[in-house]
């Protein structure tokens, strides 16, 4: 609990960003000030605080979309609080359907939960203002102008700026592969640049895509990244297996090149400048291959060194081309020929295609999804809430249900973090806001000049620490309640009062009917092993345009597998909850390893098109499919896997290699063997662990098998 308080992420809000949302949050209320027409101004600013949260980066157009619906949904919302606000039986009602549509979007993806949620709150606000019902339309109007205002804030560097969401994606991807090339990442932990790669694809190749001359280069730099990754990847690993220092130094000289080269073609790309900096630096990195190319063909080396440093010589070269293409690329030349070709019509990977989000609502209105699980405990804690706070006639209890609502997350440790953040963030922010307001502001201006630095540093902070930011945002709605006349004194009594019992209630519904994390966590791994599956049969089969669907799965399962790792990891440590996490985190690592071995035969079949055939890979590929197919089904089944070691088929492989006198040299050659060995090792090792942590299961099947 002490870890989750003090936790701090990296910012990742722009200031420009915090800064232009402060403006669409205080302008109104300033005017309004100004004009004598303080709840017009209010409204407009509570509209602006709404929407504020759906201006994330993307595309223009996708960007318009989500905080358009956004500001309408919040403008909806406001009209039906007003009009049924008098009314308690409505109320209930409609707070118990307003938590149940929006706990059960958290199905659709984060931005449509937080819209969700945005609704909630306005509707339980706006309801509890007791405003005449004549009101209704102006007062949501006024909201929706508020959210309409923030978006326009949001696209006005469009016109000026077309393309600025497509260079910074690209630039996160350059900067996170120059990261690669620095750090030489270790091959148990998740392949790197996975998910600023699969932002970049939703950005470039997305239904919100910009369509202008010059996002077909950006498509082709992408394509272009995913192989500098490839290629910095199996060089790095090649590093770390080499035993002479002097050819690992030179390795790492040619890494150190490449992040250098890397570093400033991100720099101008964000800049959208020429890359003098990037191109003087590659005119010297050939210089640099050459001497590593030289190196291999020394007989001083080990026979073992000597292979590897084979392999290595090819993929320096390789990555000196894909540098080389960057560079002219990133001046804005489109390329001609293969890349141009496959990029000819953008298309979203499967795995990244948005769903139907009517089929995806459908299939989660069963009692077994942890969204619809969500959606009937937020909509219990709601209508509970609301019905007691109305019963009793507490004084602006409406801070209740609507903490219990922002605290109420569909895991265990979320609900927690949460509660205890915004538990520890109001106290801190109210009792601040109410000092400083009550002995050192005086005035109307002071007073906005407050509310606008709590609002820029709620904004920059709230990702850095959610209690840092609830303690910027309590406050700001300390100094919004003194504009209608709410003394702070009162205000921190009230706010304090329902943030603990909104809190506290929240953390009570989960554990009454908890979602545990242990069975999905063994589903999530079966899916990424099936998309590890599918990815090693395409890379074996040469099946060279299946690659790019099969890797963005295999991301695209990676990204669950890693959430339910985090979620299992904020659980309860039971006995069998450690046991669990202990395996997942084990079985995990392991199965990063599977996936890495391949990066080099991947580089390797894209350099020359196809791999031999043999019919000895044939026969590898098809026991390696066979294997992991079987752990999948094993861990879905939570029972130990049938006995399918591909290593028999891998030694027979490796003897039709040796016999053959030009694979058997070649880099080609070379690469297939010690990735067969190393993929044949992978996979045994997957099936240990599953057979070491159901050994009752494993005894039970090998008494039935006799």
């Amino acid at each position: 609990m002490l870890r989750s308080l003090i936790a701090l992420k990296p910012r990742d809000v722009p200031f420009r960003v915090a800064l232009r949302n402060t403006v669409a949050v205080i302008a109104p209320l300033a005017l309004g000030l100004a004009f004598d027409q303080v709840p017009a101004g209010l409204a407009m600013t509570t509209g602006a605080i709404n929407t504020m949260f759906t201006d994330q980066p993307g595309p223009y157009r996708q960007r318009m979309e989500r905080m358009l619906l956004a500001a309408l949904a919040a403008g909806l919302s406001a009209l039906t609080g007003i009009l049924i606000g008098e009314n308690t039986t409505l109320f209930v009602i409609a707070a118990v359907i307003f938590g149940l549509v929006g706990g059960l979007l958290v199905a659709l993806g984060p931005v449509a939960a937080r819209a969700g949620l945005t609704s909630m709150i306005v509707m339980m606000i706006t309801a509890d203002m007791g405003l005449p019902v004549v009101h209704a339309p102006g007062v949501a109007a006024l909201i929706f102008a508020g959210g309409l205002l923030q978006m326009l804030l949001a696209l006005a560097a469009w016109p000026l700026q077309r393309y600025r969401p497509e260079r910074f994606a690209l630039a996160a991807v350059l900067e996170q592969l120059a990261a690669v090339a620095r750090t030489r990442p270790d091959p148990s932990q998740p392949p790197p640049v996975s998910m600023a790669a699969m932002e970049a694809l939703e950005t470039l190749h997305g239904q919100h895509r910009s369509r202008g001359v010059a996002v077909q280069s950006f498509r082709i730099i992408a394509e272009l990244c995913e192989r500098v990754r490839i290629d910095l990847l199996a060089l790095g690993d090649l590093d770390t297996r080499i035993e002479d220092a002097g050819v690992r130094l030179r390795i790492e000289d040619l890494l150190d090149s490449a992040d250098t080269i890397l570093m400033h073609l991100s720099e101008a790309m964000r800049a959208a400048e020429k890359p003098f900096r990037a191109e003087q630096e590659v005119a010297t990195f050939g210089a640099r291959v050459a001497a590593l190319a030289r190196t291999s063909d020394d007989d001083g080396h080990s026979a073992r060194d000597r292979r590897f440093l084979r392999v290595a010589a090819a993929r320096a070269q390789s990555l000196a081309g894909q540098l080389r293409s960057l560079v002219r690329n990133s001046d804005w030349a489109s390329s001609s020929g293969e890349i141009r070709a496959e990029l000819a019509e953008a298309r979203l990977p499967s795995a990244l295609r948005p769903r139907n989000p009517w089929q995806t609502l459908r299939a989660n209105l069963k009692i077994s999804s942890v969204a619809m699980r969500h959606a009937i405990r937020c909509a219990a804690c709601l209508g509970l809430a609301v019905a007691c706070e109305r019963a009793l006639a507490i004084p602006h209890g409406v801070w209740i249900p609507m903490t219990a609502a922002i605290v109420l997350k569909p895991d265990f440790g979320g609900t927690l973090r949460f509660g205890l953040l915004r538990v520890a963030g109001t106290f801190a922010g109210l009792l601040l806001t109410t000092l400083i307001v009550h002995y050192a502001m005086d005035g109307v201006v002071p007073t906005l000049l407050l509310m606008a630095a709590l609002c820029l540093a709620f904004r920059l902070l709230v990702q850095v620490n959610y209690g840092i930011g609830v303690a910027m945002l309590s406050g700001m709605l300390v100094l919004l309640l003194s504009f209608e006349g709410i003394a702070p004194g009162d205000a921190i009594q009230m706010r304090l009062f329902g943030t603990l019992l909104g809190s506290v209630l929240a953390l009570a519904a989960y554990l009454a009917w908890p979602t545990w994390e242990g069975r999905r966590a063994n589903i999530a791994l079966a899916k990424l092993i099936e998309s590890y599956r599918a990815h090693i049969r395409a890379v074996l089969g040469n099946d060279i345009p299946a690659l790019h669907e099969t890797r963005t799965s295999a991301r695209a399962a990676r990204t669950g597998v890693l959430a339910s790792l985090e979620r299992l990891q904020a659980e309860p440590k039971r006995a069998q909850a450690r046991a669990e996490l202990a395996s997942t985190e084990s079985f995990l690592a392991n199965a990063h390893r599977l996936i890495r071995t391949s990066l080099s035969l991947e580089a390797v079949l894209r350099d020359v098109g196809s791999l031999p055939a043999l019919p000895e890979l044939a026969e590898f590929s098809a026991q390696v499919d066979r294997a992991l197919a079987a752990i999948a089904a094993a861990l879905r089944d939570d029972a130990p896997p049938q006995p399918h070691s591909p290593r028999a088929a891998e030694r027979r492989l490796a003897e039709a290699l040796e016999k053959d006198p030009v694979l058997a040299h070649s880099p080609t050659g070379l690469a297939l063997a010690d990735t067969c060995d190393r993929i044949a090792d992978s996979v045994d090792a997957l099936a240990h662990l599953l057979r070491r942590t159901r050994p009752r299961a494993s005894q039970a099947a090998t008494a039935a098998a006799g």
